[in-house]
């Protein structure tokens, strides 16, 4: 095990131990999540525990269990609604692989560079049908139209993704919106959702909304940021891979300005030879757009924090907070 295994595992440990008293609970969602993806078929079966066992943050089912502490917390409630998030997390993914034609996911094979892109789009919507079967044990209407709410909106954001490929032209406001559809609703979603299944008020789920819209949007930038700042092992995948797959992130917005580092991405596409890539990296790297983007990042988490300081005090307050501030300082 080299520096980098050793800095990103130390990474993850830190982010558990702001939540260790969620451990037995999170537990049990691990335990249902495998459960849960469990079918007749066993190369359905092979694929999606692939994905599970590759691991992940599991950030959103935290987010659920930390919305419902707001209220009457019932973990064989708040349970399906945990695992049905990571599950329609987790069918993104998989899909994600396919348009991206993305060979890591994780720092282990994708299920469609294990298998295929048709065995791994049957998977995702495997997938995706177990968390919308799972979420009609919670029976609170409103529940189902946040979660629908979500899903449509998680679509859209995939297919203007797709639009979007290559398309040098696009500006702050079309990134914004994407990221919102692709990332921050789903993260809103866990926040108020929990809140919701444990009969949380709507004034104070509306609020967890709202906070898991604004770490989500801060969660998102630095992700991309981290694109072009962290390596291969710390990201699970190679560096740089956004821009090679045409997706236009913050840090490529505001590194354009610059007329020559503009000129050179530009010139990116996918047979791009690497040494070419990792140059127009570095350009981006100096350019300033990495610091701009993370001041970006910094003004959503500030409103994350403020909105959190109108809800009732407890623990899972205090834990929203500090997960809120070391999603905040992840900075390879």
């Amino acid at each position: 095990m080299d520096i980098e295994d050793v800095k990103a595992g130390w990474i993850n440990m830190k982010m558990k131990l702001l939540y260790t008293y969620l451990n037995s609970d999170l537990t049990l969602i691990e335990r249902e999540l495998e459960k849960a993806i469990q079918a007749d078929s066993q190369l359905l079966r092979q694929a999606s525990l692939h994905l599970l066992k590759a691991g992940g943050k599991r950030i959103r089912p935290v987010f659920v269990l930390l919305g419902g502490k707001f209220g009457n917390y019932d973990i064989e409630i708040i349970k399906d609604v945990a695992v049905s998030l990571e599950l329609i997390h987790m069918a993104s993914l998989v899909h994600d692989d396919v348009i991206d034609d993305a060979e890591l996911r994780r720092g282990q094979a994708t299920i469609k560079a294990k298998w295929d892109n048709r065995i791994a789009m049957y998977t995702g919507d495997y997938i995706f049908a177990r968390a919308l079967e799972l979420i009609t044990d919670i029976e609170n209407p409103k529940a189902h139209q946040i979660l629908s709410d979500t899903i449509v909106e998680l679509s859209v954001g995939e297919i203007e993704q797709i639009k979007d490929k290559y398309n040098f032209n696009q500006n702050l406001r079309n990134y914004l919106l994407r990221i919102k559809r692709k990332t921050a609703l789903l993260i809103a979603a866990s926040c108020q959702l929990g809140a919701v299944a444990a009969g949380v008020p709507e004034k104070d789920h509306r609020k967890l909304y709202k906070f898991g819209y604004y770490v989500g949007m801060s969660f998102q930038i630095t992700d991309d940021v981290l694109d072009f700042t962290g390596t291969e092992k710390e990201l699970g995948k190679p560096a740089g891979g956004d821009l090679l797959q045409g997706n236009i992130t913050l840090p490529v917005l505001y590194a354009m300005q610059d007329e020559y580092i503009n000129s050179r991405i530009k010139t990116v596409h996918e047979g791009v030879p690497r040494e070419e890539l990792n140059e127009i990296l570095k350009l981006v790297q100096g350019s300033g757009a990495i610091e701009k983007s993370l001041a970006i990042s910094d003004r959503y988490l500030d409103k994350a924090l403020e909105i959190l300081e109108e809800l009732p005090s407890n623990k899972a307050k205090k834990t929203l907070r500090d997960i809120a501030k070391f999603i905040g300082k992840r900075r390879y």
